[in-house]
């Protein structure tokens, strides 16, 4: 962490469905800082728990997400000291809720879900996600 960038108190992940990236991030982000950091996550358009997003998350260790999906419609759901977003729209929809003086960063990450292939070839996709996720979050909260 940079010296110059202080640790959030409280960090909500914005993505667009709250099933797969958040969810991936919210857990880690818990398990690593929750003692710390109050964590949660939300999707602009919430909708079903990704079971390959538990799975990955299971096997490194770190608690499956429950299946209650989570929005933001109002600027006070984006009551965080920090709003990481992870898509596109997330981020839009993000500096359109909380105003020009919310601290939200832009954590472009890719979608596992639009992987197509086996089950391991579409595993893969997901564990990159997951790692690369938490190598960011280590690196901006640790």
């Amino acid at each position: 962490m940079s010296a110059t960038v202080a640790r959030p108190r409280s960090v909500l992940f914005l993505c667009e469905r709250n099933a797969t990236r958040s969810r991936l991030a919210e857990s880690i982000a818990r398990t690593l800082y929750g003692a710390t950091v109050r964590i949660a996550s939300a999707g602009v358009h919430p909708g079903e728990a990704d079971p390959f997003a538990a799975a990955v998350l299971v096997e490194a260790g770190y608690p499956a997400p429950d299946d209650t999906a989570r929005g933001v419609e109002r600027p006070e759901d984006l009551a965080f000291d920090l709003v990481v977003t992870l898509s596109p729209l997330a981020h839009h929809r993000a500096l359109q809720l909380a105003g020009a003086g919310a601290a939200v960063e832009y954590w472009p990450t890719v979608d596992p879900t639009v992987v197509e292939g086996n089950r391991d070839q579409r595993l893969f996709a997901y564990r990159t996600v997951r790692d690369t996720l938490k190598a960011r979050i280590v690196e901006r909260l640790g």
